[in-house]
């Protein structure tokens, strides 16, 4: 059993804490917001992610798991403290690491014996040096500093952390490394490596794999685009290559673009790291302009539908899915964001439902769309249904009824989540990514 802190509460911090203690160990969580300290202190889970919440409760009530606003209390109670704080994106892309090593300056007022402090955060290649570098300023006792990035995905976090593919520690620190691998250990037993290596690979790792990601995506992307100039079928494709073991089948699935806390914003890391050393990533570069204009896709099909952009003045548009993603209510550089803002600007009404972000989406566009309180109440007298997330519920909808609310049984589904021969057979106009429309 370790005593861990975790300083932040936020997607990844109450991920971590939450799992950590699941396997025996004291956690404690720190946050400055004292509302949010006392909801989670009494049960109240402040994020959603499926499968958490049981977790957390048993956690809570099994007394492994707590919460506190007092960072001194934390420091002293644990062996092993996470950095799990913002990172949020600058003006010129690069990663701001204040909240980062502001935590670290503090832990180094604090710190009485021998500490480990890991950085759980996305942060730049370097990072470990300024937090080593921020600690040592106060502090006069020794101390390791570890980078151990994590390669969390919403809505499966909790399976993901559990059961990882693998777990990346990045020290030289001989003690270090054996203190992370114990406490790593109940969650590697099937057979899954822990991989050890210097800090600033660790850190570019969980960038590179971002990034990586994000390129497949954005390809898939412009190979759809290429679909429907030729009359190719992205599915097909996308089976065809899928099948290469080099390529793999998975995030080759064509779409309105990528969205949520960690692409975007780790591309630019990405980018603007390697410009600090000197290098044009134009890969990079290109992925992530692909990706801004593949979330205009959908509105440049409704323009082409409705005779040009002045013509949806005055059209009411139904929009299925908000989320960047299913199983989340993350909105963070959401393709649905974008699609909300173009409908406005062409002067649409807009009718939205999603399972879990709508209370995010209001906090932007407030009373300017309806959020409606199910998926079929969105469509009542709509001229086109958008959908930009593919929820499970929107998969096996009732088609009939949905072709008696629409006033126009038209569909521009931009997550391909019906075969569009079947929509055609049942009335539907249906226009996807990268597929032919079947006439």
């Amino acid at each position: 059993m370790f005593k861990i802190a975790i300083i932040g509460t936020g997607y990844v911090g109450l991920v971590a804490g939450t799992c950590f203690a699941e396997t025996g160990n004291d956690v404690v969580c720190v946050d400055i917001v004292e509302e949010k300290v006392k909801k989670l202190s009494s049960g109240e889970i402040t994020i959603f992610e499926p499968g958490l919440e049981v977790l957390f409760k048993r956690n809570l009530r099994e007394q492994r798991l707590r919460f506190t606003t007092h960072l001194a209390e934390a420091v002293d109670a644990s062996e092993v403290i996470f950095l799990a704080l913002p990172t949020p994106q600058g003006e010129d892309g690069s990663a701001d690491l204040k909240y980062v090593l502001s935590a670290a300056r503090e832990i180094g007022k604090l710190i009485k014996s021998y500490k480990i402090i890991v950085d759980k955060s996305t942060v730049p290649v370097g990072t470990a040096e300024k937090v080593r570098a921020a600690i040592s300023e106060a502090a006069k006792t020794e101390f390791d500093v570890v980078s151990n990035p994590e390669f969390l995905r919403e809505g499966v976090a909790v399976e993901d952390f559990l059961k990882p593919e693998r777990v990346v520690i990045g020290s030289s620190s001989p003690r270090a490394i054996e203190t992370m691998k114990q406490l790593y250990e109940p969650f590697v037993r099937q057979g899954n490596p822990i991989l050890i290596m210097d800090e600033r690979s660790a850190e570019l790792t969980k960038y590179a794999a971002n990034a990586m990601l994000a390129l497949k995506i954005s390809f898939m992307n412009e190979i759809s685009n290429i679909c429907d100039k030729v009359g190719a079928n992205v599915d097909s494709v996308r089976r065809g290559i899928g099948t290469d073991s080099r390529i793999g089948k998975q995030f080759l699935y064509a779409g309105v673009g990528y969205g949520g806390s960690c692409f975007p914003k780790d591309v630019k890391a990405v980018i603007k790291t390697a410009e600090e050393y000197g290098y044009d990533f134009r890969i990079l570069k290109s992925v992530e302009a692909v990706n801004e204009s593949q979330k205009k896709i959908l509105i440049e099909k409704l323009d082409h539908y409705f005779g040009g952009a002045a013509m949806l003045k005055g059209k009411n548009i139904a929009l299925w899915g908000l989320a960047f993603k299913p199983n989340t209510d993350d909105i963070r550089e959401a393709p649905s964001l974008v699609v909300i803002e173009e409908l406005l600007k062409r002067g649409a009404s807009i009718a939205a439902y999603d399972p879990e972000a709508m209370h995010n989406v209001k906090k932007i566009f407030g009373d300017t769309i309806t959020f409606t309180d199910t998926d079929y109440d969105a469509l009542r007298g709509a001229d086109a249904l958008v959908i930009v997330t593919e929820w499970n519920e929107f998969r096996n909808p009732d088609f009939d009824k949905m072709k008696s609310l629409l006033k126009n049984r038209v569909i521009f589904d931009g997550r391909n989540v019906y075969e569009p021969q079947k929509m055609k057979a049942l009335g539907f106009e249906y226009f996807s990514i990268g597929r032919p429309t079947v006439d």
